[in-house]
Protein backbone atom coordinates (compact mmCIF):
# COMPACT_ATOMS: atom_id res chain seq x y z
CA UNK A 1 0.00 0.00 0.00
CA UNK A 2 2.77 2.47 0.87
CA UNK A 3 4.47 1.80 -2.45
CA UNK A 4 1.27 2.52 -4.38
CA UNK A 5 0.82 5.88 -2.65
CA UNK A 6 4.36 6.92 -3.55
CA UNK A 7 3.81 5.98 -7.20
CA UNK A 8 0.53 7.92 -7.42
CA UNK A 9 2.11 11.01 -5.90
CA UNK A 10 5.03 10.81 -8.33
CA UNK A 11 2.66 10.60 -11.31
CA UNK A 12 0.59 13.55 -10.10
CA UNK A 13 3.74 15.61 -9.62
CA UNK A 14 4.93 14.81 -13.15
CA UNK A 15 1.57 15.89 -14.68
CA UNK A 16 1.04 19.14 -12.85
CA UNK A 17 4.63 20.33 -12.52
CA UNK A 18 5.99 22.32 -9.65
CA UNK A 19 3.42 24.73 -8.14
CA UNK A 20 6.28 27.03 -7.14
CA UNK A 21 7.83 27.46 -10.61
CA UNK A 22 8.90 31.08 -11.21
CA UNK A 23 10.38 33.12 -14.04
CA UNK A 24 13.91 34.44 -13.68
CA UNK A 25 13.82 38.17 -12.81
CA UNK A 26 16.45 38.97 -15.41
CA UNK A 27 14.39 37.26 -18.09
CA UNK A 28 11.30 39.23 -17.12
CA UNK A 29 13.26 42.47 -17.19
CA UNK A 30 14.73 41.65 -20.59
CA UNK A 31 11.37 40.75 -22.15
CA UNK A 32 9.61 43.85 -20.88
CA UNK A 33 12.45 46.10 -21.99
CA UNK A 34 12.47 44.64 -25.47
CA UNK A 35 8.71 45.06 -25.89
CA UNK A 36 6.54 46.77 -23.25
CA UNK A 37 3.47 45.07 -24.73
CA UNK A 38 4.89 41.57 -24.49
CA UNK A 39 3.56 38.95 -22.08
CA UNK A 40 6.32 37.10 -20.18
CA UNK A 41 6.07 33.31 -20.40
CA UNK A 42 6.68 31.02 -17.45
CA UNK A 43 7.80 27.93 -19.40
CA UNK A 44 9.50 27.36 -22.71
CA UNK A 45 6.65 25.23 -24.08
CA UNK A 46 4.10 28.00 -23.51
CA UNK A 47 6.32 30.48 -25.34
CA UNK A 48 6.77 28.16 -28.32
CA UNK A 49 3.04 27.43 -28.51
CA UNK A 50 2.10 31.10 -28.26
CA UNK A 51 4.62 32.06 -30.94
CA UNK A 52 3.24 29.46 -33.33
CA UNK A 53 -0.31 30.63 -32.70
CA UNK A 54 0.68 34.26 -33.37
CA UNK A 55 2.46 33.30 -36.59
CA UNK A 56 -0.55 31.29 -37.71
CA UNK A 57 -2.95 34.15 -36.98
CA UNK A 58 -0.69 36.63 -38.78
CA UNK A 59 -0.50 34.35 -41.83
CA UNK A 60 -4.27 33.88 -41.91
CA UNK A 61 -4.75 37.63 -41.59
CA UNK A 62 -2.47 38.39 -44.53
CA UNK A 63 -4.07 35.71 -46.71
CA UNK A 64 -7.66 36.82 -45.98
CA UNK A 65 -9.86 37.42 -49.01
CA UNK A 66 -13.31 38.89 -49.44
CA UNK A 67 -14.61 41.57 -47.11
CA UNK A 68 -11.92 42.69 -44.63
CA UNK A 69 -12.09 44.33 -41.24
CA UNK A 70 -11.11 47.96 -42.02
CA UNK A 71 -9.21 48.24 -38.73
CA UNK A 72 -7.05 45.14 -39.19
CA UNK A 73 -3.56 44.99 -40.68
CA UNK A 74 -4.37 43.81 -44.25
CA UNK A 75 -6.68 46.76 -44.90
CA UNK A 76 -4.45 49.25 -43.07
CA UNK A 77 -1.33 48.16 -44.96
CA UNK A 78 -3.02 48.57 -48.32
CA UNK A 79 -4.36 51.99 -47.31
CA UNK A 80 -0.90 53.09 -46.19
CA UNK A 81 0.44 52.31 -49.66
CA UNK A 82 -2.19 54.68 -51.09
CA UNK A 83 -0.85 57.36 -48.74
CA UNK A 84 2.71 56.83 -49.98
CA UNK A 85 1.45 56.93 -53.58
CA UNK A 86 -0.32 60.28 -53.13
CA UNK A 87 2.61 61.87 -51.29
CA UNK A 88 5.25 60.70 -53.78
CA UNK A 89 3.26 62.13 -56.71
CA UNK A 90 1.42 65.11 -55.28
CA UNK A 91 3.15 66.01 -52.01
CA UNK A 92 5.25 69.12 -51.44
CA UNK A 93 6.82 71.01 -48.52
CA UNK A 94 3.32 72.39 -47.84
CA UNK A 95 1.04 69.57 -49.00
CA UNK A 96 1.05 66.21 -47.22
CA UNK A 97 -1.51 63.40 -47.25
CA UNK A 98 -2.39 60.93 -44.50
CA UNK A 99 -4.89 58.08 -44.17
CA UNK A 100 -7.61 59.27 -41.83
CA UNK A 101 -9.85 56.20 -41.85
CA UNK A 102 -10.50 53.01 -43.80
CA UNK A 103 -14.24 52.65 -44.36
CA UNK A 104 -14.37 49.48 -46.43
CA UNK A 105 -11.82 46.99 -47.76
CA UNK A 106 -12.17 43.99 -50.04
CA UNK A 107 -9.38 41.67 -51.18
CA UNK A 108 -9.28 39.22 -54.07
CA UNK A 109 -6.73 36.89 -55.59
CA UNK A 110 -6.06 37.73 -59.23
CA UNK A 111 -4.84 34.58 -61.05
CA UNK A 112 -1.25 34.81 -62.34
CA UNK A 113 -1.03 38.42 -61.16
CA UNK A 114 -1.24 38.86 -57.39
CA UNK A 115 -3.69 40.15 -54.80
CA UNK A 116 -5.85 43.23 -55.31
CA UNK A 117 -7.34 45.37 -52.56
CA UNK A 118 -10.39 47.56 -53.20
CA UNK A 119 -10.60 50.38 -50.67
CA UNK A 120 -12.91 53.18 -49.59
CA UNK A 121 -10.76 55.48 -47.44
CA UNK A 122 -10.79 58.98 -46.03
CA UNK A 123 -7.57 60.83 -46.86
CA UNK A 124 -6.59 63.98 -44.98
CA UNK A 125 -4.45 66.77 -46.36
CA UNK A 126 -2.67 67.73 -43.17
CA UNK A 127 -1.78 71.40 -43.83
CA UNK A 128 -5.29 72.46 -44.83
CA UNK A 129 -7.02 69.91 -42.55
CA UNK A 130 -9.29 68.92 -45.44
CA UNK A 131 -10.51 65.31 -45.61
CA UNK A 132 -12.02 63.56 -48.59
CA UNK A 133 -13.45 60.07 -49.04
CA UNK A 134 -11.54 58.37 -51.87
CA UNK A 135 -11.72 55.07 -53.69
CA UNK A 136 -8.53 53.18 -54.46
CA UNK A 137 -7.17 49.89 -55.75
CA UNK A 138 -3.86 48.38 -54.68
CA UNK A 139 -2.37 45.41 -56.50
CA UNK A 140 0.49 43.54 -54.81
CA UNK A 141 2.22 41.44 -57.50
CA UNK A 142 2.67 37.78 -56.65
CA UNK A 143 4.49 34.74 -58.00
CA UNK A 144 6.81 35.70 -60.82
CA UNK A 145 5.26 39.17 -61.02
CA UNK A 146 7.53 40.56 -58.31
CA UNK A 147 7.80 44.31 -58.10
CA UNK A 148 6.28 47.40 -56.52
CA UNK A 149 2.59 47.66 -55.78
CA UNK A 150 0.42 49.19 -58.49
CA UNK A 151 -2.06 51.81 -57.30
CA UNK A 152 -5.06 53.64 -58.66
CA UNK A 153 -6.63 56.34 -56.50
CA UNK A 154 -9.39 58.86 -57.05
CA UNK A 155 -9.12 61.88 -54.72
CA UNK A 156 -10.03 64.73 -57.05
CA UNK A 157 -10.96 67.36 -54.46
CA UNK A 158 -7.82 66.87 -52.38
CA UNK A 159 -5.61 67.34 -55.41
CA UNK A 160 -7.24 70.72 -56.03
CA UNK A 161 -5.83 72.07 -52.75
CA UNK A 162 -3.47 74.87 -53.76
CA UNK A 163 -0.15 75.25 -51.96
CA UNK A 164 1.53 77.16 -54.79
CA UNK A 165 2.12 80.38 -52.84
CA UNK A 166 3.82 78.68 -49.91
CA UNK A 167 5.81 76.33 -52.15
CA UNK A 168 7.04 79.17 -54.33
CA UNK A 169 8.17 81.13 -51.27
CA UNK A 170 10.02 78.05 -49.98
CA UNK A 171 11.62 77.53 -53.40
CA UNK A 172 12.80 81.12 -53.72
CA UNK A 173 14.17 81.14 -50.17
CA UNK A 174 16.41 78.12 -50.72
CA UNK A 175 17.21 78.87 -54.34
CA UNK A 176 18.57 82.30 -53.46
CA UNK A 177 20.26 81.41 -50.16
CA UNK A 178 23.91 82.38 -50.04
CA UNK A 179 24.59 79.50 -47.66
CA UNK A 180 23.35 75.99 -48.40
CA UNK A 181 21.15 74.70 -45.60
CA UNK A 182 22.05 71.79 -43.31
CA UNK A 183 20.03 70.30 -40.48
CA UNK A 184 19.72 67.18 -38.36
CA UNK A 185 17.30 65.36 -36.07
CA UNK A 186 13.90 66.38 -37.41
CA UNK A 187 12.19 65.77 -35.03
CA UNK A 188 14.61 65.80 -32.10
CA UNK A 189 14.59 63.28 -29.25
CA UNK A 190 11.66 65.15 -27.67
CA UNK A 191 9.56 65.12 -30.83
CA UNK A 192 10.08 68.82 -31.56
CA UNK A 193 10.60 70.47 -34.95
CA UNK A 194 11.12 74.22 -35.20
CA UNK A 195 8.57 75.94 -37.50
CA UNK A 196 11.28 77.03 -39.95
CA UNK A 197 12.43 73.42 -40.33
CA UNK A 198 8.97 71.90 -40.70
CA UNK A 199 8.82 72.30 -44.53
CA UNK A 200 12.19 70.52 -44.82
CA UNK A 201 10.92 67.66 -42.68
CA UNK A 202 7.74 67.47 -44.77
CA UNK A 203 9.84 67.39 -47.93
CA UNK A 204 11.74 64.47 -46.39
CA UNK A 205 8.48 62.58 -45.85
CA UNK A 206 7.47 63.23 -49.47
CA UNK A 207 10.81 61.96 -50.79
CA UNK A 208 10.75 58.98 -48.41
CA UNK A 209 7.32 58.07 -49.77
CA UNK A 210 9.05 57.07 -53.00
CA UNK A 211 11.15 54.56 -51.04
CA UNK A 212 8.25 53.35 -48.90
CA UNK A 213 6.06 52.87 -51.97
CA UNK A 214 8.80 50.89 -53.68
CA UNK A 215 9.47 48.72 -50.60
CA UNK A 216 5.89 48.12 -49.47
CA UNK A 217 4.29 44.70 -49.59
CA UNK A 218 1.46 42.85 -47.85
CA UNK A 219 3.91 42.19 -45.00
CA UNK A 220 5.08 45.76 -44.28
CA UNK A 221 3.72 48.96 -42.79
CA UNK A 222 6.16 51.86 -43.19
CA UNK A 223 6.38 55.30 -41.61
CA UNK A 224 9.11 57.90 -41.96
CA UNK A 225 10.00 58.76 -38.38
CA UNK A 226 12.99 61.08 -38.56
CA UNK A 227 15.30 63.02 -40.82
CA UNK A 228 18.64 62.12 -39.24
CA UNK A 229 20.42 64.78 -41.28
CA UNK A 230 20.07 66.73 -44.51
CA UNK A 231 22.30 68.82 -46.74
CA UNK A 232 21.33 71.11 -49.57
CA UNK A 233 23.55 70.69 -52.63
CA UNK A 234 24.47 73.27 -55.23
CA UNK A 235 22.87 72.97 -58.65
CA UNK A 236 22.93 74.99 -61.84
CA UNK A 237 19.44 74.06 -63.04
CA UNK A 238 16.04 75.13 -61.74
CA UNK A 239 15.76 72.32 -59.20
CA UNK A 240 16.61 72.39 -55.53
CA UNK A 241 18.85 69.44 -54.71
CA UNK A 242 19.17 67.66 -51.38
CA UNK A 243 20.92 64.76 -49.71
CA UNK A 244 18.81 63.24 -46.89
CA UNK A 245 19.51 60.48 -44.37
CA UNK A 246 16.11 59.26 -43.12
CA UNK A 247 14.92 56.64 -40.64
CA UNK A 248 11.98 54.48 -41.67
CA UNK A 249 10.01 52.38 -39.20
CA UNK A 250 8.45 49.10 -40.32
CA UNK A 251 5.71 48.60 -37.72
CA UNK A 252 5.38 44.90 -38.60
CA UNK A 253 9.00 43.87 -37.97
CA UNK A 254 9.63 46.80 -35.57
CA UNK A 255 12.84 47.55 -37.45
CA UNK A 256 14.31 51.02 -37.89
CA UNK A 257 15.74 51.14 -41.40
CA UNK A 258 18.26 53.76 -42.55
CA UNK A 259 18.10 55.15 -46.08
CA UNK A 260 20.14 57.75 -47.93
CA UNK A 261 18.29 59.75 -50.57
CA UNK A 262 19.55 62.08 -53.28
CA UNK A 263 16.65 63.98 -54.81
CA UNK A 264 15.56 67.20 -56.45
CA UNK A 265 12.43 69.28 -55.97
CA UNK A 266 10.73 72.26 -57.55
CA UNK A 267 7.11 73.47 -57.54
CA UNK A 268 6.82 72.62 -61.23
CA UNK A 269 8.47 69.17 -61.22
CA UNK A 270 7.79 67.89 -57.70
CA UNK A 271 10.12 65.34 -56.07
CA UNK A 272 12.49 63.36 -58.28
CA UNK A 273 14.57 60.77 -56.42
CA UNK A 274 17.86 60.25 -58.25
CA UNK A 275 19.50 57.79 -55.87
CA UNK A 276 18.37 55.79 -52.86
CA UNK A 277 20.52 53.50 -50.76
CA UNK A 278 19.58 51.31 -47.82
CA UNK A 279 22.24 51.37 -45.11
CA UNK A 280 23.17 48.42 -42.87
CA UNK A 281 20.80 47.79 -39.98
CA UNK A 282 21.54 49.81 -36.86
CA UNK A 283 20.72 47.52 -33.93
CA UNK A 284 21.43 50.26 -31.41
CA UNK A 285 19.07 52.76 -33.08
CA UNK A 286 15.96 53.66 -31.11
CA UNK A 287 12.66 54.69 -32.65
CA UNK A 288 12.26 58.49 -32.47
CA UNK A 289 9.03 59.79 -30.89
CA UNK A 290 5.89 60.92 -32.72
CA UNK A 291 5.90 58.57 -35.71
CA UNK A 292 3.58 59.50 -38.59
Amino acid sequence: MALRIVVVLAVLTGVTGSPNATMRPEAASSDMTANPNSVPETVEETHAFGQKEEEKEAEEEVMATGELNPNHYPAQRAAKVVQHYLNSRHGSPHRLFKVHRVHRAFAEDVPDTGRKYHLDVSIQEIMSNVTEKCSAEVLFPGGEQQGSARIQASCEELLKINSTTQDQAFYQQYKNNQTLVTAQYLPDSYGHVSPCMEPLRTLGIVASSVVMLNQSSENTLYNMVQVANLTQLSTENDQLKFHYHVLLHDMVSQEIINWKLLFTWSPAEGVKVEQMEQLPHCHSCEKPPNTN
